[in-house]
């Protein structure tokens, strides 16, 4: 089954109907939902989008039932491995302005060998090694 990464830039977008590229995500995503795929994201991604709706009780209830014991979406555990590789990520693209998030999700990626991501953060793109699906859609 091929699986794709949510980074929160992504899944911000599908949920606050007031981000520009709100219309976007939701039409990828009623794709990808009728194309039956499987998503991966990471507990510091989920806690980017949590505190971004941190003040919207029903926002943030949501991403929670969107996110965790859903059976389309996997949260995968960061292992000590992928942060000393994330660490290493920051310490060799230092003209980069990537957050430590942004380089542990590269690191699980390549770990679990994921070829995209949904994503609107344009380090997913700077970094180069990934197929950033908003992309693909006009």
């Amino acid at each position: 089954m091929n699986s794709l990464f949510i980074d929160a830039s992504y899944w911000i977008a599908y949920r606050d109907e007031h981000e520009p590229s709100h219309r976007l995500a939701r039409q990828v995503m009623s794709e990808l939902f009728r194309q039956r795929s499987h998503f991966v994201t990471t507990l510091p991604v989920v806690c980017e989008i949590h505190a971004y709706f941190a003040r919207e009780r029903a926002k943030r209830e949501q991403i929670l039932k969107d996110l965790f014991g859903n059976p389309i979406v996997g949260v995968e555990a960061v292992s000590h491995q992928d942060q000393a590789a994330a660490l290493e990520l920051l310490q060799t693209h230092r003209d980069k302005t990537y957050s430590l998030c942004d380089t542990l999700s590269f690191a699980v990626m390549r770990r679990l060998k994921l070829k995209q991501a949904l994503a609107f953060d344009h380090h997913f793109r700077q970094f180069g090694e990934f197929e950033i699906i908003p992309d693909q859609f006009p």
